[in-house]
């Protein structure tokens, strides 16, 4: 049973949040896709973005990841994500053919890198800047900044933000962020690190959702220093890919809502299918800022699945550490 500490804590969270959702983000919309503001880069973007992993997972046929890519883009949503190491690179080559022939102009495009010295991350940014087919990369961001080890490995003298700054001096970078799931400690331990050095990042990329919420929480200690510092904050893992859902607690717009209802800038969603796709362009379209009461009695049928972290496996294991079974990817 909860204390009373407990308890005011968690209530004050649900006032902050629904207060979120009614004042922070306005109207602001291209169709019938609501945009929002991407941090101190004044840049907008949809509320949904479409994840590039999922784009390419062997069972998707390549045909369909272009004509989700092109839906996409032209239904208003213009937030596309992937990252050099997505299933061996297919996931930048298909989106880059699908870019191609006038697409990329609408698409504000976003990848990643591992590489933590500057070699790596430099030969990591010529190849996704190649398959993706473009010679500037809207926002790139360190991928799976999960160590204790791996701020000072990049803000290290010789390391890889020597190679992205670089990059962006050439033009072939606008923005730069980083990304993580395993530990908000080690979020606030990476924009410390970059404070340190003076450095200040565009925009930083975690899992928010409905379960963490409840545990080691993204949402709780890293969201209000990115909201005070204007930084962009990405959601992503609204499902914690799928087991959220398995679950039984939420449904896919329930999750979806309830990352959008946060004082983000983008809600990163894997779509696999248009049918996912459509979803997501429905969630979108139908977010409304989410009452009080509403607020509760969401975190309230997702507590008691949320507390050990069984659902968000990101955390409580090895499951998602591509880095980790291949360290080689970090040079």
């Amino acid at each position: 049973m909860a204390t009373r500490r407990e308890f005011l804590e968690t209530a004050a969270v649900i006032v902050a949040t629904a207060n979120w959702g009614q004042t922070v983000w306005g109207a602001e919309s291209k169709g019938d896709i609501p945009y929002r503001t991407l941090g101190r880069t004044g840049e907008k973007v949809s509320l949904v973005g479409i994840g590039g992993y999922h784009l390419g997972r062997p069972y998707v046929d390549p045909q369909e990841a272009t004509q989700i890519v092109h839906k996409a883009l032209d239904e208003g949503i213009n937030f596309l994500d992937n990252c050099w190491d997505y299933n061996g690179g297919e996931s930048e080559l298909r989106v880059g053919r699908a870019l191609s022939g006038g697409y990329r102009n609408k698409a504000f495009l976003m990848t990643k890198i591992d590489g933590r010295d500057k070699a790596t991350a430099m030969n990591q940014i010529n190849e996704s800047l190649k398959r993706l087919q473009t010679d500037h990369i809207d926002l790139l961001q360190f991928h799976e900044v999960i160590r204790d080890t791996d701020p000072g490995r990049i803000f290290a003298a010789g390391g890889a933000l020597e190679a992205v700054q670089e990059a962006k001096k050439a033009g072939k970078i606008r923005y730069i962020g980083f990304t993580g799931h395993k530990s908000p400690d080690i979020h606030l331990l990476m924009l410390s690190t970059a404070a340190a050095h003076g450095f200040t990042f565009d925009t930083v990329q975690m899992p928010l959702n409905v379960m963490d919420h409840h545990f080691d929480s993204f949402e709780a200690k890293v969201l209000p220093v990115l909201n005070q510092q204007n930084i962009g904050a990405l959601a992503m893992k609204p499902m914690g890919d799928h087991f959220i859902l398995q679950s039984k607690t939420v449904s896919a717009i329930e999750c979806l809502h309830y990352s959008m209802n946060l004082p983000v800038s983008v809600v990163i969603t894997g779509c696999d299918s248009l049918k996912i796709l459509d979803q997501a362009l429905s969630a979108a379209r139908s977010f409304k800022p989410m009452s009080r009461g509403q607020l509760s009695a969401l975190l309230a049928k997702t507590a008691n699945a949320a507390k050990s972290g069984e659902y968000e496996l990101y955390k409580t294991s090895h499951h998602f550490d591509g880095t980790y079974q291949n360290p080689q990817w970090l040079g």
